[in-house]
């Protein structure tokens, strides 16, 4: 199956010229509206989510800044319960077409998008939503979220993998930035469970989970090196292929951004759980890992940026996977947050902004094509039978 026959797959849409009103008939048939629900879904709650991640410790705060990303934070949070629900609903109608999707060679890599949806909004709680429901709930929410994200994440990391070796068929141009999703899940808990090492009890547990936050971060980053060596290579050999392709370019920023979020937020919380030569030695690692990753995020985002421009101008249809340029784009915003903090730079800090600035706009167009295809037209919703 070919990456433009697999793209049109997962994120299916109704033809161009598909009546409206055929497409609001047939989604008002009862369980019609998620019938055809797919976990990439969940990248719309990670794409959300981040833009309130990311502002609540970007190094320019002004006035509204805090309200408006808890603002949404708080959407993000409903998107994940609607999308939840949502899911459970298509099992419980749908489940021979569910169970369909690990066995698809592009859908099964999207499955690690829900644990990431867990843990995006968690984090989110715990920085921003605790304004509104408070520190002790806010600790609950995170921890219940991040236990899920976590284990969700360690499964998909290692069964979807699994699958890929053993029963999808891929030939020698089918690497693409997709095969990141299910690996960077670890990552994401690396970054999100240092923020609760503070909320943690002292002593042994708190030390278990600062270097089991380290593991993740190692078992994540090798995985995402070995996937991004693949798309390189089938960049160089096989070239760009069909516009589908184009968006999941910018999810390599993802194990890039998050890799430096991880290091830094880690080496912020270490003197809580170990000794201050260990946490110094934690902080050096930090900056050295960050800025080295930084030269080669910032060398992709003018790749990814020059191919999506090229690609743009003459044709980039729209598809869910327009939210890869959202949650990458956030982790490198945070990653910068992260050392801009640690290293002092203001240069770092203009680059956090001027990154947050290209996520900003990225959700809001990303968000309204969403909005507009999916609840105004409806094609985003449209089982595949009736295309």
């Amino acid at each position: 199956m070919s990456i433009a026959d697999t793209a049109s797959a997962s994120t299916p849409t109704g033809p161009t010229g598909t009546p409206r009103k055929r497409i609001l008939q047939e989604l008002e048939r009862p369980g019609h509206i998620v019938s055809n629900l797919t976990p990439n879904w969940f990248a719309s709650v990670m794409g959300t989510g981040v833009v309130a991640v990311a502002a609540a410790s970007l190094p320019l705060q002004f006035p509204g800044l805090r309200t408006g990303a808890t603002v949404v934070w708080s959407i993000s949070a409903a998107l994940l319960v609607a999308l939840t629900v949502a899911t459970g609903l298509h099992w419980l109608r749908y489940r021979s077409t569910a169970m369909t999707h690990h066995r698809h060679p592009v859908m099964a890599h999207f499955y690690g998008a829900p644990p990431m949806a867990f843990l995006t909004v968690g984090a989110g709680a715990l920085l921003l939503g605790k304004d509104w429901i408070g520190l002790p709930a806010a600790v609950a929410v995170d921890w219940t979220l991040w236990t899920i994200g976590t284990l969700g994440g360690l499964i998909t990391a290692v069964l979807v993998p699994s699958l890929a070796f053993s029963r999808h068929e891929n030939g020698p141009a089918a690497a693409f930035g997709g095969w990141l999703m299910p690996v960077v899940p670890p990552m994401v808990s690396a970054s999100t469970g240092a923020l609760l090492l503070p909320y943690t009890p002292a002593g042994q547990a708190r030390e278990t989970l600062l270097w089991a936050c380290y593991g993740l971060f190692g078992l994540s980053l090798v995985m995402s090196l070995v996937v991004i060596t693949l798309i390189w290579n089938r960049l160089m050999q096989h070239q760009v292929g069909p516009a589908a392709f184009v968006p999941t370019l910018w999810i390599v920023l993802g194990p890039i951004g998050q890799s430096i979020t991880a290091v830094n937020l880690l080496a912020s919380n270490a003197p809580t759980a170990v000794d201050a030569g260990t946490a110094h030695a934690l902080l050096v690692v930090a900056l050295v890992y960050g800025f080295a990753m930084l030269g080669f995020g910032l060398a992709w985002t003018a790749i990814a940026l020059t191919i999506t421009v090229r690609t743009a101008r003459r044709h980039l249809p729209f598809s869910l996977t327009w939210w890869s340029f959202t949650f990458p784009l956030g982790t490198c915003v945070t990653g910068l947050n992260g050392l801009a903090l640690h290293s002092g730079l203001d240069a770092v800090g203009y680059l956090a902004v001027l990154y947050f600035a290209g996520l900003v706009t990225a959700w809001i167009v990303v968000a309204t094509r969403t909005f507009h295809a999916s609840v105004i037209r409806g094609t985003l919703l449209v089982p595949p039978a009736v295309h």
